[in-house]
C-alpha cells in the first residue's frame, strides 16, 4: 500500500530490548512505560486533518509495537512502507535517543525520502536537528497541521522552494532556512485534537489495528483525551508548557481555545465507540466563566455515560463543582499539588493558595459527586530540600484526616525525571531558579537518556538537592507514603508489601549500577546484562499500584454495532474528500492560511 505521509513514534530509548535502563519511577504516574510508547496527540490531529484533502496518512507506533512483540523486526516493518515523505515526532525530550536512531535506520532504507521533525523538542532544538544528515525538515510551532500540508504539496509537486513556508526549518543540498515562526493560529475549532476519527478510520481502511495503537494495554483499557487549548495561562516554573515556554518556543503570547461546542461534539463521538473514561487536557476555567458555562451546559445535554476526568490548575469554589455534578452522572479530577509548601507553590506558579483553600477544594469535590481525586506530589522543584520532600507525606495525612478519611482521594508521588523540559524558566534561567544543569543540548540528553539508572538520566541537581539526594528522598517518601496507605486502609497489606519490596529493590539497583558504572566500559555490559531482567521487572510501577491511577470502568467500548457503524460513517467521509480533493485543487488552502496570516499581522 502506497502513502503520502507515515508518522512513527519511537521509544525512548531505541535499543531498550537489549539494554538494562533502570527507569525507576519516571513514568509511574503516566499511562505508558518507562518506553514512552504513548505518542502525542498531535500524530493524529496532523493525520486527521490531511487526509481531509485527500493524502493517505499512516501512523505506527513504533514504540508500541517494540514493547508488544520482543521479536517485532523495526527494519522488515519499515523496509516495505512506500511513502512520499516519513515524520518522526520528538515531542517529549526522553524520546531524544530513540526518534534520532529511527531516523537513522529510515534514511538509511529510504535514501530518497524525506524526513520530517515536529513537536515541542523539536522546535527547540531544531538548529541541532537539521544538522544531522537523515534529517531534511523540522516543522517548528505548536500547531502544524496546515503547514504540513503546505509542505506535502510540495514535496509531492517536486517544488524545492521551501522559503515561504512559515514554521519551517529545511535544508536542500547547500541550501538551507530557518523560516520564522509567524503561523500561530488563535483558535483549534478547525481540527480535531486528537483526531479520533481518524484513528477510528484507519483502522478500517489501512487493515490495522495495531500499529496505530497509542499505548501498550489501550485495547484492555481505553482512555482518551481532549485538548482544550494550545499555549497555556500558567506560568510553572518547570514546564515546558507554560505562558514563558510558549512564548519562547512557539512565538505564542495568548491561548488557542478549542470552544465548547466543539469539545462536545467530540465527547459524543468518542462516547459512540468507548465506554472508557475521557481525560480533559487543561483547566477549563482558562477560557474563562463563560467558557466553563458553556461547556457544562452543552454536555448535560449528551446523557453521557462516560466518566469525565477534569484538570485543576488552581482552587476551586463549590459552585465549579457543582456545575460538573450537574453535567455527568460520572466525573473525577486530577490535581498536579507538587508540594505542601505554600511559598514553594506560590513561587512555582501551581496552586498558589493556602492549604487551607487546597483542602476546601477537595471537600468540595467530594460533596459534591466527585468519584476520584488523583493528587500528586512531586520531588526536584524549586526551593525543596530533602526534608521538604518528605513532608509531603505529612500533608497527606493532615488532608486525609481534614476529608474525614475518604477513601476517594488517591495519593501520589514522583520524581521531576529525567530532565528539565526546554524552554521552561528553569531551564532557560538555571541560575535565578537554584537549578544547576547537567544537561545543555540534544545530544547531551541524547546521552544521558541511556543512562543505565534514572539517577544517571537526570538532567539537573538543585542548590538543596544532588542527584543523589533527588533519588533517596523520592523513594524516602514512596515508603512513607507506603506507610501511610496501609495505615488507613487505603491498601492492602498484599499491594504494600509489593511495593515495599520494589521500593527496597529499586535503591539495591541503584547502588549496585553506581557500582557497575565505576568499572571499566568493558567490564561494564557484562555486569549490566546479569540484571536487566530484574530492572525490567522493577520498571513496571516501582512506586505505586499499578492499578491507583485507573478509573473503574465496567465496560470499555460500547456495542459492535456501534464500533462498525462509527467505522462505516469514517470511510464514507474518506471516500467523500477524496472526490473532493480531485475536483477542488490544495491551492485553496494555501489561499486560506495566507489570508489568516495576513488577518494575524493586522
Amino acid at each position: 500500500m502506497k502513502y503520502d505521509l507515515v508518522l512513527l513514534h519511537a521509544p525512548s530509548v531505541y535499543d531498550f530490548r537489549k539494554s538494562a535502563l533502570l527507569a525507576g519511577p519516571i513514568s509511574d504516574v503516566v499511562p505508558s512505560s518507562p518506553v514512552f510508547e504513548m505518542y502525542p496527540i498531535g500524530l493524529t490531529s496532523i493525520a486527521d486533518y490531511l487526509e481531509r484533502y485527500g493524502l493517505r496518512v499512516k501512523i505506527i507506533n513504533i514504540a508500541n509495537r517494540m514493547l508488544m512483540n520482543e521479536n517485532f523486526d523495526v527494519e522488515k516493518k519499515l523496509r516495505k512502507i512506500q511513502t512520499k515523505a516519513f515524520g518522526i515526532d520528538l515531542h517529549w525530550l526522553p524520546h531524544s535517543h530513540g526518534s534520532i536512531e529511527l531516523a537513522k535506520i529510515v534514511k538509511r532504507l529510504h535514501p530518497d525520502t524525506p524526513m520530517i521533525f515536529g513537536g515541542l523538542s523539536a522546535t527547540y532544538y531544531h538548529k541541532e536537528l537539521i544538522d544531522y544528515p537523515f534529517i531534511d525538515f523540522v516543522m517548528r510551532g505548536d500547531s502544524t497541521e496546515k503547514l504540513m500540508l503546505l509542505l506535502m504539496n510540495k514535496i509531492e509537486a517536486g517544488n524545492t522552494h521551501y522559503a515561504d513556508i512559515p514554521n519551517l526549518t529545511w535544508k536542500k543540498g547547500s541550501e538551507g532556512g530557518y523560516n520564522p515562526i509567524t503561523y500561530v493560529p488563535k483558535d483549534l475549532d478547525d481540527i480535531d485534537v486528537p483526531g479520533y476519527r481518524y484513528t477510528i478510520r484507519s483502522v478500517f481502511k489501512y487493515r490495522n489495528f495495531l500499529d496505530p495503537l497509542p499505548y501498550n494495554g489501550w485495547l484492555q483499557y481505553p482512555n482518551t483525551a481532549l485538548l482544550t487549548a494550545r499555549g497555556c495561562s500558567q506560568n510553572c516554573l518547570i514546564c515546558g508548557g507554560s505562558k514563558d515556554a510558549y512564548d519562547q518556543n512557539c512565538n505564542r503570547s495568548s491561548l488557542a481555545l478549542r470552544s465548547p461546542k466543539k469539545l462536545v461534539e467530540d465527547i459524543q463521538f468518542i462516547s459512540r465507540f468507548s465506554r472508557a473514561p475521557i481525560f480533559i487536557l487543561h483547566d477549563l476555567r482558562q477560557g474563562g466563566r463563560d467558557y466553563v458555562k458553556e461547556f457544562f451546559s452543552r454536555l448535560k445535554k449528551l446523557n453521557l455515560k462516560n466518566e469525565i476526568v477534569f484538570e485543576l490548575f488552581q482552587y476551586a469554589d463549590e459552585e465549579f463543582f457543582q456545575q460538573m455534578n450537574a453535567s455527568v452522572p460520572k466525573y473525577s479530577i486530577e490535581i498536579t499539588l507538587e508540594t505542601h509548601d505554600e511559598k514553594i507553590r506560590r513561587y512555582n506558579g501551581k496552586f498558589n493558595c493556602t492549604n487551607q483553600k487546597v483542602i476546601a477544594t477537595l471537600n468540595f469535590a467530594l460533596k459534591n459527586g466527585c468519584k476520584k481525586i488523583d493528587l500528586f506530589f512531586m520531588v526536584g522543584i524549586p526551593g525543596q530540600t530533602y526534608q521538604s520532600a518528605v513532608e509531603n507525606i505529612d500533608f497527606c495525612e493532615t488532608i486525609h484526616l481534614a476529608c474525614h478519611q475518604d477513601p476517594r482521594v488517591f495519593y501520589f508521588v514522583a520524581p521531576l525525571a529525567p530532565f528539565l523540559d526546554p524552554a521552561s524558566p528553569a531551564f532557560e534561567h538555571p541560575e535565578i531558579h537554584g537549578y544547576k544543569k547537567l544537561c545543555h543540548t540534544l545530544e547531551d540528553h541524547r546521552t544521558a537518556i541511556a543512562q543505565p539508572s534514572w539517577k544517571h538520566m537526570l538532567s539537573y541537581e538543585t542548590k538543596d538537592m544532588t542527584r543523589d539526594d533527588i533519588v533517596n528522598s523520592t523513594y524516602e517518601s514512596a515508603q512513607k507514603l507506603n506507610d501511610f496507605k496501609l495505615k488507613y486502609k487505603l491498601i492492602d497489606q498484599e499491594g504494600y508489601q509489593h511495593i515495599k519490596e520494589k521500593i527496597e529493590k529499586s535503591m539495591a539497583y541503584i547502588e549496585r549500577i553506581d557500582y557497575v558504572l565505576a568499572l571499566t566500559k568493558n567490564e561494564q555490559g557484562p555486569e549490566l546484562a546479569k540484571i536487566q531482567k530484574e530492572i525490567e521487572e522493577l520498571n513496571k510501577y516501582s512506586i505505586c499500584g499499578k492499578n491507583e491511577l485507573k478509573w473503574e470502568v465496567q465496560k470499555n467500548y460500547a456495542n459492535f454495532f456501534s464500533l462498525a457503524l462509527v467505522g462505516i460513517e469514517q470511510l464514507y467521509e474518506d471516500y467523500v474528500n477524496i472526490i473532493r480533493h480531485r475536483l477542488r485543487p490544495k491551492r485553496r488552502e494555501q489561499f486560506q492560511l495566507e489570508t489568516e496570516h495576513r488577518e494575524m499581522k493586522m
